[in-house]
């Protein structure tokens, strides 16, 4: 196995597999625009290699495979700015999405916000038994950011959608998988192995009719780009809200968001 290293992920390489670990521990792998980065370089990177079998996504330890989007990172954004700061990180979901291998995410903890949505870019999700899924940005007085609300209906229907995203609920493994999140859970600690699995018995494959067929099923619905444009304009103007301001003050300060609808 031979390994590359970049700051913020790690890719090593078994038998035509790469997997790329997004290694972020005191942040619990929190997504930002210097990992959106590395992601797409690693990508990018991996196009290039001629045994290139298929790319798995995962979180560095036991706790979180993607806690989410790094807040902290939000109170650069100016007045006006958020979908030109959301830019980033949809070309890389959309990349991963539009990919010629099969990228499979490998969930082994928790998924949240922006790791949900990192999930469903893949094309499929194996999910350790302690694994957790949901979509609170409602809570921050903001909406899913990076396709969630085009992706999420598309994988589990628009009513049960609507519900995990306005409620902000966390779900579990069972349960995602129940609503078809997640094409299989594992034993914890079993999630890269399993997704080594689907990927070797796709391999021996037609490589172009892989292609195709991964590019056919993307094609679900025309329209989906400008669907995550919409979401950028609804999200941008969240970002401009008072509540939104107070929705992540208040989780940084740790405390109860106090929402005035402003």
């Amino acid at each position: 196995m031979s390994s590359l290293t970049y700051d913020d992920i790690r890719i090593e390489e078994d038998h035509g597999i790469y997997i790329i670990t997004i290694d972020r521990p005191s942040a619990l792998n929190a997504l930002n625009l210097k990992v959106f980065m590395q992601l797409e370089q690693a990508l990018d990177a991996l196009k290039e290699y001629d045994e290139l079998k298929g790319v798995i996504i995962t979180g560095g330890g036991q706790k979180s495979f993607v806690a989410g989007a790094d807040i902290s990172e939000f109170s650069s954004i100016p007045p006006g700015g958020a979908k030109a700061f959301l830019s980033t990180g949809n070309r890389v979901m959309n990349k991963i999405e539009g990919y010629h291998k099969l990228v499979i995410a490998a969930v082994n903890g928790y998924a949240l916000g922006g790791g949900c949505e990192l999930a469903m870019a893949c094309h499929m999700r194996i999910a350790g038994e302690g694994a957790k899924f949901g979509m609170p940005e409602v809570n921050l007085g903001i909406l899913p950011g990076y396709g969630g609300t085009q992706r999420l209906p598309q994988l589990i229907g628009k009513g049960r959608a609507l519900e995990m995203i306005l409620t902000g609920e966390i779900i579990g493994a069972d349960q995602a998988k129940s609503l078809g999140l997640v094409n299989h859970v594992v034993p914890a600690g079993g999630e890269l192995a399993k997704a080594k699995e689907i990927i070797l018995s796709i391999a021996d494959k037609a490589p172009l009719a892989v292609e195709k067929i991964i590019a056919s099923v993307n094609y679900y619905d025309a329209d989906l780009h400008q669907g995550i444009g919409f979401e950028g304009d609804q999200f941008t103007a969240l970002a401009d809200s008072h509540d939104f301001k107070e929705g992540t003050l208040a989780f940084l300060e740790k405390r109860k968001a106090n929402f005035t609808g402003k």
